[in-house]
């Protein structure tokens, strides 16, 4: 019997963990296992006939957020170009369906609901001996024209049963970009989260853990990103399994899952010994408002987590993502421009804002009609309105998101941004006007270019603001737009002044040969812009600033600034 497991990624460099674990544990005593995975932008037709030409007897997907409409497709183009194919489904995207989805979709044979690898072994085994098996736990069976339901059987007590999918071979090693678990469950019941329902913790054993990473390592993986809900919800545990990366990485970056307020002391003083860029820690502060943590029973100390946040920044070797949700109950637009600027304050690397999603299955979504949540019933399932928020709010929140990415998170407005808060009064006030007059703009509507985007800023600055603020913005814009990007001669953007007197054109002449000498012979090639400011110094009236720009093959551009009358390049601080 040969049975296909299959998955469609949003992108090309995802891989799927949950087949290779399923493959793993099924295991031979099943049959021929096959791991096919694809993306959602590929066309069904070719996707359809990949998977018919491999000639399955069993066709199972891994179901998601992103997935599910495209997998459904799929679902129902097999069932009509293969009558008696048997398919399955399973992943949290269909949990907690019932019986309409075999209504909707007559070519599906069974589903599993959670965690998978115990049902679909059953379920496997039973096929290929030629039995007629009764529905396993956690499953739900069409057969003979009915449809039979497994008992709800708990999850697998050891997690370890499942054979390591990295040593056997099964995962996809080569995309540079790795998922991995060292537990599942989560210690934690916040409602907007399909673990609220089971918050139990289990955790592979520690021999099984490193075996996995000495391996990923040893492969150079670029990037390995674990997935368990709360990495660290044993801070002991934790501790032995940073260590042990410290001990042995060649080079890989770690992405971890983590409750900042759970961090303690001796965790701490190993995270200052982590190299720079190895760590990157994703931190769910999800409300600064303790009414909202409540409402959603999440329990966390936020001072605590404040106060751990700001001595990682401060020793700076840990890359800091942290997350706010929008449209939690009892937040409202207020309350979450107060989060956004409180959270601000912590200086993360990334700050990503996402509306919050009632998946199927959260207490969130059951709680919905009484909560008075309004949400899409399609997938993603955005909530769109509550009593506190309305669409508008919800929908001006994410157009914020969106430009954080393009401003905060890029790392490359930081300039303007401070200038933006000093004439707005707080971060997300500035943030707030600038999404909306965006908006008004239209710009949201297409891709945007990073000189398109200083260009639009540019122009929204000289039509709102007066002197001399609008000089400070347009001069902190300029000033970030030479520093992450080239400026060629030919095409210099309206917003900087570059009429240099005689005597800083001759500073700069001499400046670029000396420089240009130094670096002769070494495969570098140096090109440079010089302007005038006249806000950036306050010690200065006038100032001429030269950029350098150094490339090498391989290597990201170096940009190198000099001001007139200062010996040496400057680091670009205000």
């Amino acid at each position: 019997m040969r049975t296909l497991l299959v998955t469609l990624h949003s992108k090309f460099i995802h891989n799927s963990l949950a087949l290779p674990c399923l493959a793993a544990y099924c295991g031979k005593a099943c049959g021929e296992l096959l791991i096919r995975e694809f993306t959602v932008h590929e066309p069904r037709e070719s996707i359809l006939a990949m998977l018919l030409a491999e000639q399955p007897d069993v066709v199972g997907f891994s179901v998601y957020l992103w997935n599910r409409r495209e997998t459904l497709d799929l679902v129902d183009a097999l069932g009509v170009a293969r009558p008696g194919l048997r398919i399955v489904l399973g992943g949290p995207e269909v949990s907690f369906d019932g019986p309409e989805l075999f209504e909707q979709h007559p070519g599906l044979t069974a589903l599993v609901r959670g965690e998978g690898e115990a049902a679909l072994r059953t379920l496997l085994y039973a096929w290929q001996t030629g039995h007629a098996p009764e529905a396993p736990p956690r499953t739900v069976l069409r057969q003979d024209g009915a449809l039979v339901s497994g008992p709800d059987g708990p999850p697998l007590a050891e997690l370890d049963v499942i054979p390591s999918p990295f040593e056997l071979g099964l995962a996809d090693l080569e995309r540079g970009f790795v998922y991995y678990e060292t537990s599942r469950g989560c210690p934690f019941r916040c409602s907007f989260c399909l673990s609220a329902r089971d918050n139990r913790v289990r955790s592979y054993a520690m021999e099984r853990i490193t075996n996995d990473l000495l391996l990923l390592m040893r492969h150079r993986v670029a990037k390995v990103k674990l997935v368990d809900r709360t990495f660290n919800y044993d801070p002991g545990r934790a501790r032995e399994i940073f260590n042990f990366i410290l001990a042995h990485n060649r080079g890989t970056h770690f992405h971890f899952e983590i409750a900042a307020h759970l961090l303690d002391e001796p965790t701490l003083e190993l995270l200052d010994q982590a190299p720079a860029d190895t760590f990157q820690f994703e931190i769910g502060v999800q409300s600064t408002l303790e009414s909202t943590l409540k409402a959603i029973d999440r329990r966390v100390n936020l001072a605590k987590l404040e106060e751990n946040v700001r001595r990682l920044r401060e020793r700076g070797r840990i890359h800091l993502h942290l997350d706010l949700v929008a449209g939690l109950p009892g937040d409202d637009y207020a309350g979450f421009l107060a989060s956004i600027d409180r959270v601000v304050a912590l200086q993360p690397h990334h700050l990503q804002i996402e509306p919050v999603k009632l998946l199927p299955g959260s207490p969130l979504r059951d709680q919905a009609a009484d909560l008075q949540v309004r949400f899409d019933p399609n997938p993603p399932y955005t909530v769109l309105g509550t009593p506190d928020l309305s669409f508008d709010e919800l929908q001006q929140l994410q157009d914020i998101g969106r430009l954080l990415d393009l401003t905060y998170n890029s790392g490359c407005f930081a300039t303007l941004l401070e200038e933006l808060t000093a004439a707005n009064g707080s971060f997300a006030t500035g943030m707030d006007w600038l999404a909306k007059t965006w908006r008004r703009r239209g710009l949201f509507r297409f891709p945007c270019s990073r000189q398109a985007l200083f260009e639009n800023v540019f122009e929204m600055i000289e039509g709102q603001y007066e002197q001399p603020m609008r000089a400070r913005l347009v001069e902190s814009l300029a000033y970030d737009y030479a520093r992450c990007e080239r400026v060629v001669t030919k095409r210099v953007p309206a917003f900087f002044q570059t009429s240099l007197a005689p005597a800083e054109l001759q500073w700069v002449r001499d400046t670029v040969q000396a420089r240009t000498d130094q670096v002769r012979g070494k495969g570098v090639k140096l090109q440079y812009f010089a302007a005038v400011f006249t806000t950036m110094d306050s010690a200065a009236p006038r100032t001429a600033h030269l950029f350098l720009y150094l490339t090498q093959t391989g290597a990201k551009m170096q940009v190198e600034e000099y001001r007139y009358g200062q010996e040496g390049p400057h680091t670009g601080q205000r």
